[in-house]
């Protein structure tokens, strides 16, 4: 599992576009947006790229969502707070990432907070 990375002070990337892609093509384990479809190999490279900082964008932005929750959940003013234990096992962590976690969420909901958006717990 990645290691989360505060990036608060870089600008989010705006990755290229993810187009979900019919249920027939998902069926077929040679598809995966249309890439087999791209004879010219710079294009291929140009599209393969986009799609991987895409998906690299989006891994980033749900781990951040991830830590946030689980920063959420182990909350001590909560009255039904999950231990870090608890939220490993639901998110398939060990316990010690999930403390990780907890602590890196914090800090986000900490930014969050400073830059006056309402406390989301």
């Amino acid at each position: 599992m990645a290691e989360p990375s505060p990036r608060r002070n870089e600008p989010r990337l705006r990755p290229a576009p993810l187009l979900f892609e019919p249920a027939e093509a998902v069926a077929d384990p040679e598809h995966f947006f249309d890439l087999e479809s791209i004879d010219d190999p710079r294009a291929l490279l140009d599209r393969a790229t986009e799609l991987t900082l895409a998906f690299r964008a989006a891994t980033d932005r749900a781990i951040e969502f991830q830590a946030m929750a689980a920063a959420q959940l182990a909350d001590p003013r909560r009255f039904d707070r999950l231990t870090p234990a608890a939220i490993a096992e639901q998110a398939e962590w060990t316990e010690d990432y999930a403390k990780r976690m907890v602590e890196f969420g914090r800090e986000l909901l900490r930014g969050a907070d400073a830059e006056g958006y309402a406390d989301p717990v």
